[in-house]
């Protein structure tokens, strides 16, 4: 079993930067590929970034290329979102996910992330 806890949301304006942290606790996170997912009101819970459990391997949704980091710090149990040129549109909960499978590739479907935070809420004014 694994612990995630999410902080850095908070209330930014159109163009502004925020830094999500998950932090880990039990289970092997060094073993376990990571995602970042969002969920606006009224609408499915998506996927966003992930990163494989070494931190070689990224991917992320095309809306937020070029735009959010992914990244990993195994030694502090650690995940990162780091998110630049924030958008109205970018407003949701953010959830850090776990993902124990013993896979080749990182993920987008929620299905395959057996362990989730509580969220971090992300506003974004306009």
């Amino acid at each position: 079993q694994v612990q995630l806890v999410e902080s850095g949301g908070g209330l930014v304006q159109a163009g502004g930067s925020l830094r999500l942290s998950c932090a880990a606790s039990g289970g092997t996170f060094s073993g376990y590929h990571m995602g970042w997912f969002r969920q606006a009101p009224g609408k499915e819970r998506e996927f966003v970034a992930a990163i494989n459990w070494i931190g070689s391997s990224t991917d992320y949704l095309d809306s937020v290329k070029g735009r959010f980091t992914i990244s990993r710090d195994n030694a502090k149990k650690m995940v990162y979102l780091q998110m630049n040129s924030l958008k109205p549109e970018d407003t949701a909960v953010y959830y850090c996910a776990a993902d124990s499978r013993d896979a080749y590739s990182i993920s987008r479907s929620k299905k395959d992330y057996a362990y989730w935070g509580q969220g971090t809420q992300v506003t974004v004014s306009s």
